[in-house]
């Protein structure tokens, strides 16, 4: 097959670039846990969300935004669609009132009991393919995402 500049191909495509590769991964992540959240439940944005809200602290707008990695107005309508699910619940910051926080509802708390360990599941499923390099890509990961 013939490139795109009319070159003759040799019928192997390139392999996959950093970004496809890493794109492919978080596809294959985010349906199998969105499978796994079933239709009802949270979808992967909102289970992150709930997920950093499980520690028990509260968490300002704009830590839970850098842990979903969704914009601002994006994370907003994350937040007031599980506010208006009763999974999380607003308050101003104590130490600062001019600041908000959310936090995990009880309800929020058993639904992130509950889904959690499917979720760790999946995940240890999916490093588990890796065998032993696992931890070793992990840690290359970490490097590149911070």
């Amino acid at each position: 097959m013939p490139h795109r500049d009319g070159t003759p191909g040799t019928g192997t495509a390139p392999p996959p670039s950093l970004g496809q590769l890493v794109g492919r991964v978080e596809h294959r992540l985010r349906r199998e846990i969105e499978q796994a959240l079933g239709l009802d439940g949270p979808n992967l944005d909102q289970w992150r969300a709930l997920d950093l809200l499980a520690d028990g602290d509260g968490h300002s707008m704009s830590e839970i935004a850098a842990h979903v990695m969704v914009p601002a107005p994006t994370l907003t309508k994350i937040v007031d669609r599980l506010v208006e699910s009763a999974l999380v619940y607003r308050r101003p910051d104590e130490r600062d009132r001019r600041r908000i926080l959310v936090f995990l509802s009880e309800r929020g708390r058993g639904l992130h009991q509950r889904l959690a360990p499917e979720v760790q599941r999946i995940e240890g499923e999916l490093a588990g393919q890796l065998g032993p390099d696992a931890p070793h890509l992990m840690h290359m990961l970490h490097r590149l995402a911070t």
